[in-house]
C-alpha cells in the first residue's frame, strides 16, 4: 500500500490546520503553521489563500484532512465508509469510531509515543501486543476490553520512555497503567479530539 513519505508539515499547511503528525514539533515554535501561517505549499500557495471553496471542495478537503490525520490510504478510507454506512447509528460517527479504534491510533491515544507515525512504526516492527500476542497490522481494529501493551525491549526506546513519563489525562474510553492499556469502550462523538466535520465526509461519499 502506498504511503506518503514527503514532508508532513506540507500536509498541515495544505489543510490549513495542525494535523499533529510530528509529535512534539507540532507544539513548538518550529511548526510551519506557527511560522508561516496556514499558507498552502507551493509557488501558488499565497494566491490560493482566501479563495472560496465550492461545496464539493469543502467535502474533499475534509475527507483529505481526516485521511491525513489517521494516516490511511484512499481505498482504505472508502472501505471504512462503506462499512460505517452498513452499521446502525450515524454513519459519520461510525466512521470516526473505526478510525479511532485502529491499533496505531489506540497506541497513540494511550500516549505510548507522541505521534501516530511513530505508533504505526511500533506496530509494523512487532513492538505492540494485543491481549499478549504480537500484532503488526496498524489497521487492526481493537475491540472493547482488549489489552494493548509494549514488549520489554520497546520500553528502552527514547520516545517511548519520554511519553510514558509524561503526566497526561487519557480519554475516558481508555485506561492505562505503566505500559499496559485497555480500550474500555468505543468513544462517543464528543470524546474524539480534532476539528472534524464528519458530515462533510458523508456528503462526499454519498454524491
Amino acid at each position: 500500500m502506498s504511503r506518503y513519505i514527503n514532508a508532513k508539515c506540507k500536509l498541515c499547511r495544505r489543510e490549513g490546520v495542525k494535523l499533529f503528525l510530528k509529535g512534539d514539533r507540532c507544539f513548538s515554535p518550529n511548526c510551519p503553521i506557527e511560522k508561516k501561517g496556514a499558507v498552502p505549499p507551493g509557488q501558488h500557495g499565497v494566491r490560493s489563500t482566501g479563495r472560496r471553496l465550492s461545496d464539493y471542495g469543502k467535502q474533499l478537503r475534509e475527507k483529505q484532512k481526516v485521511k491525513r490525520i489517521y494516516g490511511v490510504a484512499e481505498k482504505q478510507m472508502g472501505n471504512y465508509f462503506k462499512k460505517a454506512a452498513k452499521q446502525k447509528e450515524a454513519t459519520g460517527n461510525n466512521l470516526l469510531q473505526m478510525l479511532e479504534s485502529r491499533l496505531d491510533n489506540v497506541v497513540y491515544r494511550l500516549n505510548f509515543v507522541p505521534s501516530r507515525t511513530l505508533a504505526r512504526q511500533l506496530v509494523n516492527h512487532n513492538h505492540v501486543l494485543v491481549d499478549g500476542k504480537k500484532v503488526d497490522v496498524p489497521s487492526y481494529q481493537v475491540k472493547p476490553e482488549q489489552t494493548i501493551s509494549l514488549d520489554a525491549k520497546t520500553l528502552n526506546l527514547k520516545e517511548v520512555k519520554k511519553s510514558l513519563d509524561e503526566k497526561i489525562n487519557l480519554p475516558e474510553w481508555l485506561k492505562r497503567k505503566a505500559a499496559v492499556g485497555q480500550l474500555q469502550r468505543l468513544p462517543n462523538r464528543d470524546e474524539i479530539e480534532g476539528d472534524i466535520d464528519e458530515q462533510l465526509i458523508v456528503e462526499y461519499y454519498s454524491r
